[in-house]
């Protein structure tokens, strides 16, 4: 097969006098364009586009070397080919698609990518814990017109098993349905926000094409974008996976100065499955969504205020 990457130099383009012209219509690899300044190109046939230059704006990523980051990114893109290449269809997808299409879509690459090699080698040698489960994963207070749902599996930082999914479900269910449920605010007991998806629980499907279906019919995110404009979601501590792809749905994201976030899927042989396509990319675009999924890299609470993915930073959970 062709390789899974695209890179393209800006800066050489631009000195031969062809302006990006390798980038006049989307390619089925994933488009890597780096140059020392943003420049003007067809920004929408590329994945992610890189730059040296302080203050890049969107789309665009500031990296200190953009060449050698580009090519770091070539070699993540290379060891997971299949996910790699269909996180970014997915995100173009997402372009001309609502929000329960996109959730949709993602679903269906996730089922897809859980039978793939670069999946089943990860499962194969990643050590992981028993389950842990809660008698009560999901913890519900009503004080008027205000809900408060927290995640409650402090011991494993609140990691989304199925039980904390249906939990969540419910509770959300009632902000939806509830009309005098004016503000929702999400948050998560113990030192950290969310884990992301426990691990424990991950490969124990056989049947994918049940999954697709249980995770797009039992959605927390599906039910977060139609309540999104009334919830906080508080985030501190660790934010991973599903953890930032469930916020991301939040009218406002408010989060503690040690607040991390990553998105770590891509190297499993997946892809963001708990909405991250749907719910990011509104939030900072799809380029830099793509470049959080297939770096891995952890974004800190400052960098996530400066591209838009947190909306405010406060000294502690008890503060706003």
């Amino acid at each position: 097969m062709d390789t899974p990457w695209e890179l393209v130099d800006l800066d050489d383009d631009f000195s031969r006098g062809t302006k990006g012209c390798r980038l006049s219509e989307p390619v089925p690899r994933v488009v890597i364009a780096f140059a020392a300044r943003p420049v003007d190109v067809a920004a929408e046939a590329c994945d992610v586009l890189l730059t040296g230059a302080e203050d890049a704006p969107r789309p665009w990523v500031r990296c200190p070397d953009p060449r050698e980051s580009a090519a770091r990114l070539c070699e993540a893109v290379e060891a997971s080919a299949d996910a790699a290449v269909a996180l970014v269809h997915v995100l173009r997808l997402g372009r001309s698609l609502g929000v329960p299409e996109r959730l949709v879509a993602e679903s269906l690459a996730y089922s897809a990518l859980q039978g793939g090699a670069r999946f089943r080698h990860w499962l194969a040698s990643t050590p992981r814990g028993a389950a842990r489960p809660a008698a009560h994963p999901v913890r519900l207070d009503r004080a008027g017109e205000l809900l408060s749902v927290t995640l409650n599996r402090p011991w494993v930082r609140n990691a989304v098993d199925a039980a904390t999914r249906d939990a969540l479900c419910e509770a959300l269910t009632v902000a939806v349905a509830d009309p005098s449920v004016a503000r929702v605010d999400l948050r998560g007991s113990g030192p950290a926000f969310c884990s992301g998806g426990d691990l424990s629980e991950f490969g124990s499907s056989t049947d994918s094409a049940r999954a697709h279906r249980v995770r797009v019919e039992r959605s927390p995110a599906g039910l977060l974008a139609r309540c999104g404009q009334r919830v906080t979601a508080h985030l501190h501590g660790a934010c991973v996976g599903a953890g930032i792809e469930l916020a991301s749905f939040a009218g406002r994201i408010v989060a503690t100065p040690d607040t991390w976030i990553r998105l770590p899927e891509v190297a499993m042989g997946l892809i963001p499955g708990a909405g991250g396509t749907a719910g990011i990319p509104r939030r900072i675009g799809r380029h830099r969504t793509a470049w959080l999924a297939l770096s891995g890299v952890q974004l800190t609470a400052h960098e996530a205020l400066d591209w838009g993915l947190v909306d405010v930073i406060l000294e502690s959970v008890q503060d706003g």
